[in-house]
């Protein structure tokens, strides 16, 4: 779906087409889906991230990562009262990493492999990068040293 948007002299993130300029404003053609998509995908893996940088909501998920936990026994290794508890235990619900459901009286939390799955992969792209410009760097200093020793025994 393409629509038209309006921007003030501004540059937009997303792929554009320069449609024309009127008095300062430049129309683009944006692809809304695209850019919905694109700010999804971001907006998941801060709210992600965002979770996961609290010592407390780490250490949950690795409970959780050995199966379901009554909000209960979440708290039980924990110095902080269920107010607290209640408010990470929202917070990974609200990042989508954990399920919160009720059973009778007692609410179960279940974690979401496929959430961390999401910065897994992410990550995972990132090494990709640096292992392939480590293996750059290998053949560089390889190569240096070679031409180092060949003109150590043209010298020496």
């Amino acid at each position: 779906m393409l629509r038209e948007a309006s921007f003030l002299n501004h540059e937009s993130i997303c792929d554009t087409r320069l449609m024309g300029k009127k008095s300062g404003i430049a129309k683009f053609v944006v692809d809304i889906d695209w850019t919905i998509h694109y700010r999804l995908v971001v907006d998941k893996l801060g709210t992600t991230f965002a979770a996961l940088s609290d010592p407390t909501r780490r250490a949950m998920i690795e409970r959780l990562s050995h199966g379901p936990a009554s909000v209960h026994g979440l708290m039980e290794p924990f110095a902080l009262s269920q107010q607290m508890i209640s408010k990470h235990i929202a917070y990974l619900v609200r990042a989508r990493i954990v399920i919160k459901t009720k059973r009778g009286r007692e609410s179960v939390c279940t974690l979401r492999p496929e959430a961390i799955k999401t910065v897994s992969d992410w990550a995972i792209s990132y090494r990709r990068f640096w292992e392939e410009s480590f293996d750059k760097l290998d053949v560089v200093v390889n190569q240096m040293k070679k031409k180092e020793v060949r003109d150590d025994t043209k010298h020496g």
